[in-house]
């Protein structure tokens, strides 16, 4: 058997045959085409975090658009508010992309990250065959014995005044004992008809390649390119009674009813007025 392309030679690679390495010159050769959003795509054995790494390169101008960067193992992976995340070497999908909508005004940057969890949660339904819901403003559901769980995350950061690299780490086959928390989930627990890291990637990238080419047609009017009203669908926080723990220790607490054309999500408190929120933590009170 030939080892799949990697840019490690160590042969601890193969230390659990059941995650294989990614095949790189395969996903370079599926993803990398003339014309197409993807112009590169890296695949590294081990990295603090690749939303660092690639916002470094982008800063120094030595990546273009489309660049994709892929980790087999993260040691320093952060979510929202510099949360660290962790997991086991290829167990999952753990990546950043750079994205320079120039087309688009800043103000309606803030959709990206819901666009993303768009794209992903459809990739992964074709690719995987598992529902994914989407957490309001970043997180990705799964359903494993009958419970909601994390199963991923976005990040999206600023690179220079003209580009956005956005993280997205997915947990593939991480098991019951190797979860970091309870509430943590990944595709092999929910039921993935596929766990293969490969199609997945490349069925995840090709989803976001779509959705953000329909969006910057749109000149990032998420009502105009169908963005806004796919999201709402997919969205497992509306039509929920969640509190939401604001910048300033400051708590609202009320029905999600709606996320607005400029990406916040909407409240409905107890005496009738409706707050939009832009930022924070978002706390499910009570099931769907």
């Amino acid at each position: 058997m030939t080892p799949r392309d990697a840019s490690d030679g160590n042969s601890s690679r193969w230390s659990d045959l059941d995650r294989p390495p990614l095949n790189a010159a395969a996903l370079r050769r599926a993803l990398v085409r003339e014309g197409g959003l993807w112009s590169q795509v890296e695949v590294v054995q081990r990295t603090g975090s690749t939303n660092s790494d690639l916002a470094a390169r982008a800063a120094e101008g030595a990546v273009a658009e489309g660049a994709v960067l892929v980790a087999e193992e993260q040691t320093a992976a952060r979510g929202r508010l510099d949360r660290q995340w962790t997991a086991p070497p290829r167990s999952g999908l753990f990546f950043s992309v750079l994205l320079r909508p120039a087309e688009v005004p800043v103000a309606r940057w803030g959709w990206l990250p819901l666009l993303t969890g768009v794209a992903v949660a459809t990739g992964l339904s074709r690719t995987a065959g598992v529902d994914t819901a989407l957490k309001w403003p970043n997180d990705l559901l799964v359903t494993v014995g009958g419970e909601e769980r994390k199963a991923g995350g976005i990040l999206a950061e600023r690179a220079g005044p003209d580009g956005v690299v956005i993280g997205v780490g997915i947990n593939v086959t991480l098991r019951a004992g190797e979860l970091p928390v309870p509430h943590a989930g990944s595709l092999a627990l929910a039921g993935a008809v596929s766990t293969d890291r490969d199609p997945l990637l490349r069925g995840v990238l090709r989803s976001l390649e779509d959705w953000y080419g329909r969006w910057r047609a749109a000149g990032g009017d998420p009502a105009a390119c169908g963005l806004q009203e796919t999201y709402a669908a997919g969205c497992a926080t509306l039509g929920r009674r969640v509190r939401a723990e604001l910048p300033g220790d400051r708590a609202v607490t009320g029905e999600a009813v709606a996320v607005d054309g400029d990406g916040r999500l909407v409240l409905a408190t107890r005496d009738g007025v409706q707050e939009p929120v832009g930022a924070g933590d978002i706390v499910h009170l009570r099931p769907a």
